[in-house]
């Protein structure tokens, strides 16, 4: 993203220089993290344990954090308890020792307030609580309030707050609050109660430290964070180990699937006992030997076909011949004979043709299925090649009043190939155009780079419905199925060209639309075995891409 043109150019310079940092910090974090992803897309039992871990990580925070909460809260509690009645009975005897003054400015009424405060000091410091006491007198404005111990600054554990709730609402309140006692921070528990007495009003203060309880509130949470995370690890391990009892069988299954797509039909899966592992493991075997079975029936299916094709295709030929011969007689022959026999004479000719050529295409189409096509290829100019098969059929051309357009490089187009497949496929190719080009221009057309050599032959007749791209190299598959077109080939033309393309390396691609004609495009590597791309030429024609934008 870059920063916006009206931005001055102080501003921008920073801009590029976090933006070139961030880059950096991404490119780093994505290398580093690489593997982490990786393992978490490729890994079931990585996501399982690590959704077990965050799941049981958030629970047993979350009741670790309630039971050590609600721990400090009943020792807080009880301390507040025990405070609260000491505190009743530390009001009741300050009251009983104030009762004998009933004026509020008698003469030793600072010293009784003195001496209260240091006997009820003296009491604590005898249970060895730590607990701090203050006695405030209202009407006494310089008398200063009364604290024990006198080297504990107790402003800021008694506020305002506290002061104003217990002297001016008359009641007993308390507070939390925290002090520094020789260098450390110390927790308090401040409550404070009115003092009734005759002379005016007091406040008694109780500063009791929590030690005790924050110790055993931090031992609760030491105690609840190490059972936590013990059972987390504990947690993990037993969804690890868990995971990996079904992962395994997973695993063995898919890569006993491999092996079977492999070609490896005697793979099986090892069942042990009889849980659903086991039945998983049974189905899988059983569905194999099936798949097996079906495999190897299809696989002699296909031989026996196969070798019934060949075989057919040989042992015609030699009653083909004679009768070729004898036709060939008959046809030499037949301007000295009636008309019907002569009509006779002519149709038996092209019928022969017609067999002839189904018989050398299903010979072709058995050495593709065994394996013995061998393409003898040679540095060959392709030009050539396409100027003479379209010459070739011309003279059709011109029955059926279609016209064709060659659209070649000027420059020769040398590429290793085979040039007897290369011209079959060209052949086939312009000759299904002309059929179905609907006397419309037919256009050729030939484009080549560093890499690859493309043929484009273009029709606008009838076109290809939706899908039909893909059948059309199925063998025996015509768009017309009445099969009353003027030349009625054998329907495995399209077949034999797209083996004769991958023989090569190659491709044979077809695009067509209702009503708008078909484009069929041959791409074949200009060095014999390199790998394929990219064409030169596009597979949807240039005038059927402008129309579409």
């Amino acid at each position: 993203m870059r920063a916006p043109a009206w931005l001055p150019q102080p501003v921008r310079r920073p801009l590029r220089v976090v933006r070139r940092y961030w880059r950096v910090i991404s490119l780093r974090l994505e290398r580093y993290t690489a593997p982490l992803r990786r393992a978490w897309r490729r890994s079931l039992q990585v996501r399982v344990v690590t959704l077990t871990l965050v799941a049981s990580s958030l629970l047993v925070g979350t009741f670790g954090w309630f039971i050590a909460d609600r721990s400090a809260d009943i020792l807080l509690n009880r301390a507040q308890d025990e405070v609260a009645t000491s505190l009743e009975r530390k009001v009741k005897w300050a009251a009983e020792q104030l009762s004998v003054h009933p004026q509020a400015y008698d003469a030793g009424l600072p010293a009784t307030i003195i001496d209260t405060a240091n006997t009820l000091y003296d009491g604590e410091q005898a249970g060895e609580t730590g607990t701090l006491v203050s006695l405030r007198a209202e009407h006494f404005r310089d008398l200063r309030p009364q604290t024990v111990p006198s080297s504990v600054d107790t402003s800021r554990l008694i506020s305002p707050e506290l002061t104003h709730a217990v002297a001016d609402e008359v009641r007993v309140a308390w507070q939390i609050r925290t002090a520094e006692v020789n260098g450390h921070l110390t927790k308090y528990l401040v409550i404070g109660s009115p003092v009734p007495a005759q002379f005016g009003h007091l406040e008694l203060y109780y500063m009791v430290p929590l030690t005790t309880e924050n110790a055993a509130a931090n031992q609760i949470r030491t105690m609840v964070l190490v059972t936590g995370l013990a059972l987390v690890i504990l947690l993990g391990l037993v969804a690890g180990l868990v995971t990996r009892l079904v992962v395994t069988p997973v695993r063995v299954a898919a890569r006993t699937a491999q092996r079977l797509s492999a070609g490896l039909l005697d793979q099986r899966m090892k069942v042990d006992g009889e849980d659903d592992l086991a039945m998983l493991a049974a189905a899988f075997n059983q569905m194999a030997a099936n798949l097996q079975r079906q495999i190897v029936r299809l696989e002699e299916m296909s031989r026996l076909q196969r070798r019934f094709t060949s075989d057919v295709s040989h042992e015609l030929r030699t009653p083909l011949t004679t009768v070729r011969m004898a036709a060939d007689l008959i046809f030499s022959e037949r301007e000295d004979f009636d008309p019907a026999v002569a009509r006779s004479a002519e149709l038996l000719q092209a019928e022969l043709d017609r067999f002839e050529g189904l018989l050398t295409d299903l010979l072709e189409i058995s050495r593709f299925d065994a394996g013995f096509a061998a393409l003898d290829a040679e540095h060959t100019d392709l030009v050539p090649i396409v100027e003479r098969v379209a010459e070739r059929l011309t003279g059709l051309a011109e029955r059926v009043g279609v016209e064709l357009e060659l659209r070649l490089p000027d420059t020769p187009v040398i590429a290793e190939v085979d040039p007897r497949r290369v011209e079959r496929v060209l052949r086939n190719l312009v000759g299904n155009a002309v059929e179905h080009g609907e006397a419309r221009p037919v256009q050729i057309t030939m484009a080549t780079d560093d890499a690859a050599v493309a043929i484009t032959v273009r029709d606008h007749g009838i076109g290809l419905k939706p899908g039909e791209e893909r059948l059309v190299f199925n063998r025996f598959w015509r768009a017309d199925p009445s099969r009353a077109r003027q030349t009625g080939g054998t329907g495995l033309g399209l077949s034999i060209s797209a083996e004769d393309a991958r023989l090569h390396g190659g491709w044979l691609e077809a695009w067509g639309a209702p009503g708008e004609g078909a484009q069929f495009r041959l791409t074949l590597p200009v060095r014999a075995g390199d790998r394929l791309v990219a064409a030169p030429l596009p597979l949807i024609p240039r005038d059927r891409t402008a129309e579409v934008s």
